[in-house]
């Protein structure tokens, strides 16, 4: 499939997101966030917020021990589990407990590498919900089993190191990079950027070309990563939840670049304006 779909408004009415129906929370779907060491577990937090700002019903967040307490109080809306750094046999079998009773499962924000071997412990698991990898958890995507419904959102650096190629390649050609994963690891890709591509497995490809300079800020990429998660909890397609969540994130930035000015919003102030997006639909 060759035509590249152009990710835009005209889109997102004709590919609807599922109507959450009169369960309340439990209909909207849980989402489970992996994150990183204490000292980025606000990472954590941003994804987390992202992912019910998107709709989903419930939500749970995996942090370092340490980091439990302060992240409880910051984020009551969601359930807080601890997780043992230095033991990822144990953590992933905590984890993996908890997203049995998940629809979607978010591994990544806040990791600065794998150094504890977590997220390839838990990338070694089967699973048939949707899991979504991002930032430092990206590295263990290429020895892990192949798993239905994956999503990876690396950013051109991590993307040149998924494909062991140079940096400049991707930037030259993101979309030719973002097929390449997407087949080599058969999933669904978003390959973040000025321009930011959804590609499938099979070659169907989107482009959603908004959002503005602003949202290339630390976090933004933790809110992309929780919307897009929070949207799979609710019973998108991964193509259509990555779709979504880039145009949600894209708009939100707009918005902010036209309220507040073209940089200096923050991340944590994207989450806020997709409610309002969601609801002009």
């Amino acid at each position: 499939m060759t035509n590249i779909e152009t990710i835009d408004a005209d889109w997102m009415r004709a590919h609807p997101l599922p109507e959450p129906g009169d369960e309340g929370k439990h209909g909207r779907g849980q989402v489970l966030v992996v994150g990183g060491g204490a000292e980025l577990a606000g990472a954590a937090m941003l994804a987390g917020v992202a992912a019910l700002r998107a709709g989903a019903g419930k939500l749970q967040v995996a942090v370092a021990r340490e980091a439990v307490a302060p992240l409880s109080v910051a984020l009551p809306e969601a359930r807080i589990l601890a997780l043992q750094g230095d033991q990822a046999d144990t953590a992933a079998g905590l984890v993996m407990e908890h997203a049995a009773r998940c629809d979607a499962l978010l591994i990544g924000p806040g990791m600065m590498d794998d150094g504890a071997g977590l997220a390839a412990a838990l990338l070694a698991l089967e699973t048939r919900d949707p899991v979504v990898v991002d930032a430092g958890a990206l590295v263990a995507v290429p020895a892990a089993r192949r798993q239905p419904n994956l999503v990876l959102t690396p950013n051109a650096g991590e993307m040149a190191r998924l494909l062991d190629m140079d940096k400049g390649a991707v930037d030259a050609d993101p979309l030719a990079a973002g097929r390449q994963a997407a087949r080599r690891f058969e999933a669904l890709v978003v390959m973040k950027g000025a321009s930011t591509f959804v590609v499938s497995p099979q070659g169907r490809a989107g482009r959603y070309a908004g959002g503005g300079p602003g949202l290339g800020v630390s976090g933004s990429g933790d809110v992309l990563g929780g919307l897009i998660t929070g949207l799979l909890a609710r019973g998108a397609t991964p193509f259509q939840a990555a779709a979504w969540g880039v145009y949600l994130h894209g708009e939100a930035g707009a918005r902010l670049a036209a309220n507040l000015g073209k940089l200096g919003f923050l991340a944590r102030e994207i989450a806020d304006q997709v409610p309002p997006i969601l609801s002009s639909f």
